[in-house]
């Protein structure tokens, strides 16, 4: 299951108070104040961890609490601090303040980020002491521990998006070349959730790609899956338009399907217009022969006025025809852009 909004309440833990103690030894009768500080209270760090893809568990968990701090003790002992609680998140996460609607952070890969800091120990009455006040009793108490109500989006960070209409062929595309198992079926918005898959071209390469729920027009304005469609793209490096060469009855053509998608691509945010992205021409299995699978391809082409350095690569999902070959055009693509995402490792490490 993917899950890409959750709603969490996560508690920072309190400072302990600090302790009012004398001494009290054999043989020392005027023994000075000696009340240890409180430690503090723990933290809520939020991490971005490779191995977490969804937020799934924070539908079931909603309160999340960092420890408290223990309080002073007699003998100069001060208590101990309260372990930070260290939320492992997904690196794309959107954090915000459920209350007032304020982006708190953008988790990238491996960040961290303190959500809500522990509070400070209270001091002990050892620390009140002067030369005109050698017996305080004077102590304070710690510091209560942040709280917040958040709300987590997440944006899915992969190499390349398939885009498309309603059964366009993305999931058996992306079945045909990761390991990924999405839903198929033969009717509108069979996905409906984003699905990851890893495309392995050799060792060396890998390809995270991403089936996003298929678009309708309407879509920039929250129409069909809209926003949820839009929203996972922008993060995408690639796009790969996946257009189905023989569409049912009332289905638009593709070039017709194409022009929409880059339509609501741009109404929704410039940016994602200006994408680098191929054309993928699907179910050309369904096609007679060859050369009807060229002469599709070449019409495609000479709709869309495409120029000679615009890739139309025809494929077919279901048999794997031209797979290979797309995967080789996505890494050429991609190769440049790459780099070494830092993996979150534990402080101290």
């Amino acid at each position: 299951m993917f899950i890409d909004h959750a709603v969490i309440e996560v508690f920072a833990g309190n400072g302990g108070d600090g302790c009012s103690s004398f001494r009290r030894a054999k043989y020392v009768p005027k023994g000075g104040p000696d009340g240890g500080d409180g430690g503090d209270g723990g933290s809520v760090i939020l991490a971005a961890d490779p191995n977490v893809h969804t937020l799934l568990d924070f539908r079931g968990t909603h309160h999340w609490r960092a420890e408290h701090g223990e309080p002073g003790r007699g003998k100069q002992q001060h208590g101990a601090n309260g372990e930070d609680n260290i939320i492992r998140l997904p690196a794309g996460t959107l954090v915000f303040d459920d209350e007032t609607d304020e982006l708190l952070t953008d988790l990238a890969p491996g960040d961290t980020f303190v959500i809500a800091k522990g509070g400070k120990g209270g001091f002990g009455n050892e620390r009140f002491k002067t030369s005109t006040d050698q017996a305080p009793r004077r102590f304070t108490p710690g510091e209560p521990g942040e709280h917040r109500v958040l709300r987590l989006e997440l944006k899915l960070i992969a190499d390349v998006g398939l885009v498309g209409m309603p059964n366009a062929g993305k999931s058996t595309l992306l079945t045909a070349v990761s390991r990924a198992r999405p839903k198929i079926a033969d009717y509108p918005f069979t996905t409906l959730s984003p699905q990851l898959g890893i495309a392995e071209i050799d060792p060396a390469r890998r390809v995270v790609i991403a089936d996003i729920p298929g678009l309708i027009e309407g879509a920039a304005e929250g129409h069909g899956l809209g926003h949820d469609f839009l929203r996972h793209v922008e993060r995408t490096k690639l796009l790969v338009h996946v257009l189905d060469a023989m569409p049912p009855e009332g289905a638009p053509a593709p070039a017709e399907a194409y022009r929409m998608i880059r339509k609501e691509l741009g109404e929704y945010s410039p940016a994602l217009a200006e994408k680098p992205e191929l054309i993928a021409l699907n179910k050309l299995d369904l096609l007679p022969d060859e050369d009807a699978r060229r002469a599709a391809v070449g019409a495609l082409r000479q709709e869309l006025r495409l120029g000679h350095d615009a890739e139309v690569l025809p494929i077919s999902g279901a048999t794997h025809q031209g797979t290979r070959e797309l995967l080789e055009a996505i890494w050429s693509r991609i190769a440049p852009t790459r780099r070494e995402e830092p993996a979150w490792k534990p402080a101290g490490e």
